[in-house]
């Protein structure tokens, strides 16, 4: 069976990366082949569950590389989006900003192009799929000046793996290119969809002068950056899902799938992650528990620096649940440690996975489980802990703070954070939809807004930039980073935490009928505004 997806050969990778007995594991622990065909086929036929026998993957829970790119979510969602090519400026955000590798971009010569497209019989398809490129400044116009090869930009939506979410119309509305809409499906759309894809994956790579090192958007154009080929069972519009999906994808461009491994505490990402038989990776990882994945992560870097592995990047990933609270402990120990492992965390301020309980990353004033608002209980009462000033006082440790929403300010976060000689700490924040209370397409927006109205400020600690705070800290990328709070210039509109409070449903209930916020609610802002300060403060500009 030939097994693609997003031009990776899934079978080819698994046998390479887990088949070749040096390190990986071989056919005596888990026969890849099989596993695509006997199991993959029972549970996508809906039979694995009742038909198949005990299978020894599962008993050793273990799941071959990227079974994800199987998984059919084609029926879940009515609408889908549709690609308006004429609007079209390669910029790339869709592609980054989708939670599920739905929604992909390839760029291609113009003569190669012609080519593959004339080796289409039916005249409607062949049209069909010459819609699908734009002609962009970017890809096109430029090299032309240039008297280089042109090309043109192609956008496509896998239906298997779109949720129908609409993050990627919302981005591209928001930049004012409306290059995306959603359709209806009809009993035609995904048949035709489906062929679209298969004929992007049948296209040569992005060439290598179409990917700028100066463009961080420009790494998804890379094969090698597909480190996530969808098929996990996340929320409609995960902000946790991009946020990893961009993380993996500026990792595999700079150093390759080969060189990267995950210990993920468990969570929400360890769920949709692992939903039997489907694994969304390509790069190995491991679950720990909840209080001790730091602790794992330094078993394993311990036993890599032994085989002489010490250039691989072991990441350890979690939410705040398992890296501000149960698993804190762990996590300072790694960073006095001063072992060179690195750490994503997950910011969605609440326990998602098990249900919505608060935890210490919970801002003051939100409604969550053991924190409700009710006649006598004006919500969460408590501060909010601030993960990344607490990381900073470690000894030698790298500290980013950052935001999908903002993909330069994320990408260089995880590539400074990977260079970095030591531990390295990545806070990022991630929009939880059910429990947020915001629609399915929010997530960049919301993210965006966070750091807007200094309820999540962007930074980058390097010890490497100087001896002080002061050189080390950088406000660069927070909107009037020298003021209090941001004002917009065109509607002079002033952005705060109340602001960012109104617009999502954790905080409805701290504001009166006429909309006046509660005491509870005023003190989470004059907490968030405190934080600004010190930040201001520690990096020297206040």
């Amino acid at each position: 069976m030939a097994v693609t997806t997003n031009t990776i050969d899934i079978t080819k990778l698994s046998k390479t990366a887990n088949g070749n007995g040096r390190g990986g594991y071989d056919s005596s622990i888990i026969d890849v082949q099989d596993f695509f065909d006997r199991v993959i086929t029972g549970y996508n036929e809906g039979t694995g569950e009742d038909e198949l026998p005990a299978d020894m993957g599962l008993a050793r829970s273990i799941i071959p590389a990227g079974t994800g790119a199987f998984r059919d979510f084609s029926y879940i969602a009515p609408e889908i989006p549709e690609f308006i090519q004429e609007n079209c400026t390669g910029c790339m955000t869709c592609v980054t900003q989708c939670p599920d590798t739905a929604i992909l971009g390839k760029a291609i010569y113009v003569e190669e192009l012609d080519n593959h497209l004339a080796a289409i019989e039916n005249d409607d398809e062949r049209a069909y799929m010459a819609d699908q490129f734009a002609i962009t400044n970017k890809f096109y116009k430029v090299p032309e000046r240039q008297k280089k090869t042109p090309g043109k930009f192609g956008i496509f939506i896998d239906p298997t793996k779109c949720k129908g979410c609409a993050e990627c119309v919302e981005a591209c509305d928001d930049l004012g290119y409306n290059a995306l809409k959603m359709i209806t499906k009809e009993d035609t759309t995904v048949p035709k969809y489906q062929k679209s894809i298969d004929f992007f994956r049948k296209l040569p790579a992005t060439p290598a002068e179409f990917i700028s090192d100066r463009v961080a958007v420009d790494m998804m154009l890379a094969e090698q950056s597909m480190l996530y080929v969808g098929g996990a069972g996340s929320c409609a519009g995960c902000g946790e899902a991009t946020v990893i999906r961009m993380w993996l994808a500026a990792l595999g461009y700079k150093y390759g799938a080969e060189n990267v491994g995950i210990a993920a505490s468990t969570g929400c990402n360890t769920v949709y992650g692992s939903t039997y038989p489907y694994n969304p990776y390509i790069v190995p990882w491991s679950n720990s528990l909840f209080e001790n994945g730091p602790a794992f992560a330094m078993g394993i870097r311990m036993r890599w620096d032994q085989l002489g592995w010490q250039d691989k990047q072991l990441w350890v990933m979690g939410g705040d649940g398992a890296m501000l609270d149960i698993g804190f402990q762990s996590l300072s120990r790694m960073m006095a440690s001063g072992m060179n492992i690195k750490v994503l965390i997950l910011d969605t301020q609440v326990y998602s996975n098990t249900g919505g309980q608060t935890s210490t990353a919970s801002f003051t004033g939100q409604e969550a489980k053991m924190y409700a608002f009710g006649s006598a209980k004006p919500g969460k009462t408590e501060l909010r802990k601030e993960i990344g000033r607490i990381a900073m006082m470690h000894p030698n440790t790298f500290v980013a703070q950052t935001v999908a929403a903002v993909p330069n300010h994320f990408y260089q976060s995880i590539l400074d954070a990977a260079s970095f000689d030591g531990p390295a700490i990545v806070s990022t924040y991630t929009t939880c939809q059910p429990e947020h209370g915001v629609a399915d397409n929010m997530a960049r927006y919301q993210s965006k807004l966070a750091v807007d109205s200094r309820a999540f400020p962007m930074f980058v600690y390097d010890p490497r930039k100087g001896d002080t705070i002061k050189e080390r800290l950088s406000l660069k990328g927070n909107p009037a980073a020298d003021e209090d709070w941001y004002t917009i210039k065109k509607t002079g509109e002033t952005i705060d935490f109340l602001t960012f409070a109104r617009s999502e449903g954790r905080f409805a209930k701290q504001f009166d009928k006429e909309g006046n916020p509660f005491e509870t609610l005023l003190a989470a802002k004059a907490d968030r505004l405190s934080n600004w300060h010190m930040l201001q403060e520690m990096a020297g500009v206040r």
